[in-house]
């Protein structure tokens, strides 16, 4: 019986947001996912609306990635305005509730931003060689969207 209601779950689309562009597509966004969840890992992941901006603000560089499904969609809005203002690419993903699970929280996430470097601390130079090549993969693949969009 469980089992059913998963499934059924799984197949309901997303309402994704009319600004959700560039949007991830199935490849793309199992990486960006997989990125996130090995940023957390490393502590090198800044969750929500309010940490990403501050941090937009402060200077930090790295890949925003904008879940596509939210509600109300002002509370997200000004968020790519600050990444292209600040240089940073971003990318939207069609759920919430897989980014949060990727960024290692239970309460759905709007946004995350994938730092080049952790906050506090240094990371080994094993986990730092991994992280930079997947972070370069999804940069250039993200770039490759944005440049096909416009």
């Amino acid at each position: 019986m469980g089992s059913d209601a998963e499934t059924e779950k799984k197949k309901t689309p997303v309402a994704l947001a009319p600004i959700a562009k560039p949007l991830a597509g199935k490849k793309l966004c199992k990486r960006t996912l997989k990125l996130v969840r090995r940023a957390s890992e490393a502590k090198c992941l800044k969750r929500g609306v309010k940490e990403v901006v501050k941090s937009i603000r402060r200077g930090n560089k790295g890949l925003c990635v904008i879940a596509g499904n939210i509600s109300p969609i002002d509370v997200i809005t000004h968020v790519p305005i600050l990444c292209e203002e600040a240089n940073i690419p971003y990318i939207y993903v069609p759920s919430k509730e897989d980014l949060a699970t990727a960024g290692t929280t239970k309460r759905p996430t709007c946004c995350v931003l994938v730092l080049t470097k952790p906050a506090k601390g240094e990371l080994s130079e094993e986990v730092k060689e991994k992280l930079k090549s997947d972070y370069d993969q999804v940069v250039t693949e993200v770039a490759e969207a944005t440049s096909a969009m416009f």
